[in-house]
């Protein structure tokens, strides 16, 4: 395996954990529906204790927490750039429309974060040892909060979208009714929402 494409992973993993935090902070000023907002807080302190967890792993693997790479660099560059886009639409959008990009910017955060977990799983089951076991159990930690993350604000940005066209929407969504934490049930409550409208 390649060692500096491994740490690399790690190294942007850190960077979109901390940036999340800055993004989470941001939305919660966006939110007006008060689930979404209680729900972002939560998201928050998870997150918050996601980069304690992998500042462990860094201390425990003996990585440069401050090692700033190219790749970490886009990553923190994309995640400024949510946090301004929230800033903008904040300043330029009513409240309802501010909510919303601030909902897209959850989702697109939370996207490449689930996506760093998945391969952080897929790094911990071909290493070996002492690294083997740290990976490991950081992916346990985290991983099922960030698949409710996604889910979740998935649901949110798209009931949101069909609020904002004078359609029925199913605010909190189904995804966090039904407490979705997989691919499956997201697609699964998707589905139920006709129904339930």
């Amino acid at each position: 395996m390649k060692n500096e494409q491994r740490k690399e992973l790690l190294y942007q993993a850190l960077e979109t954990e901390i940036g999340g935090v800055q993004i989470y902070k941001t939305a919660i000023t966006c939110a007006v529906n008060e689930d979404l907002k209680k729900e972002w807080e939560e998201y928050l302190e998870q997150t918050e204790k996601h980069v304690q967890i992998l500042e462990g792993v860094f201390d425990e693997l003996g990585l440069d927490k401050m090692k700033d790479t190219p790749g970490r660099q886009v990553v923190r560059h994309i995640g400024e750039s949510l946090v301004q886009a929230m800033g903008m639409a904040k300043s330029s959008a009513d409240a309802k429309n501010a909510e919303l990009v601030a909902a897209e910017c959850v989702m697109l955060a939370e996207s490449k974060d689930h996506a760093n977990w998945e391969l952080i799983e897929e790094l911990s089951k071909k290493e070996t040892g002492d690294t083997a076991k740290v990976l490991k159990k950081a992916h346990e930690e985290v991983m099922e909060e960030e698949k409710e993350h996604l889910f979740h604000t998935t649901g949110w940005g798209r009931e949101l979208w069909i609020d904002s066209m004078g359609m029925p929407a199913l605010l909190p969504p189904p995804e966090e009714e039904k407490d979705v934490k997989t691919q499956i049930g997201a697609a699964r409550a998707k589905q139920a929402r006709a129904k339930m409208v």
